[in-house]
Order: structure tokens, then sequence, then C-alpha cells
């Protein structure tokens, strides 16, 4: 049995298990109705929405002769609780650097040394 968060990843990982989640955040929807944006076959979808499913981030609900599927978040808020210490580590060390930007250019401007021009996506060269 594989931990929450190990189950939520794993669902995640795959990007049709996604978009389906996202379409289910606007609200409940069938297999047919998340099916229409791709180009798989009913149960193709409706193997994602297992796998949805047993993560916990989708539940189906039986409403007349079709199957509701809804959105249950709380497996992706702990994923947010998790990586949640991340995001400060991250935000933390790109705070220091952009101290350290900072201070080097009032250095160099105190030196009257040249300063770089502005990083700009035309100035790159990947």
């Amino acid at each position: 049995m594989q931990d929450v968060l190990s189950a939520t990843f794993a669902a995640l990982a795959d990007p049709t298990r996604r978009a389906i989640l996202a379409r289910l955040a606007e609200g409940e929807a069938t297999i047919n109705e998340l099916a229409e944006p791709f180009a798989l076959t009913l149960p193709t979808v409706s193997r994602h929405v297992k796998v949805l499913e047993e993560a916990g981030l989708v539940s189906k609900r039986r409403s007349a002769q079709f199957r509701a599927c809804q959105l249950q978040p709380e497996p992706l808020l702990a994923a947010d609780r998790w990586l949640a210490d991340y995001r400060r580590f991250f935000d933390e060390r790109f705070d220091r650097l952009a101290d350290q930007l900072r201070a080097m250019t009032a250095a160099a401007a105190r030196e009257g040394a040249p300063l770089p021009p502005a990083s700009t996506d035309e100035n790159r060269e990947d």
C-alpha cells in the first residue's frame, strides 16, 4: 500500500490525469464529459479516472443511469503542505540571491564599473 503522498504524486505524474483534475475543479463530470477534449477511448479515460480514484483524488457518485466524478482535494492539500517547506527553502534562497545581486550592483555603481544589461529573453543564448 502506497502512502498518500506517493499515490498523489504518482497520479499527478500523467498530464492527462492532471487535465482531468483541472476539469473536475470546475465541477463534477461524467466519464463521457471528461473524455471530450482528449483523443482517447472511454476505457482509457476510465483507467485514468480509476488511478485518480485509487489515489483518493476523485470520487464517483451514482445519479440515475450515470456516474458523476468529483474532485476530492484532500490529497492535494497534503501534497501542498509537504511542498510548503521546500517553497520556503527556495524563497529564502531567492531572497538571499536578490540581496547579493543588489549589493553587487551597489558596489559596482560606487566603483563606477559598467553594469551588465538587464537580462531579457532576447539576450539569452540557449
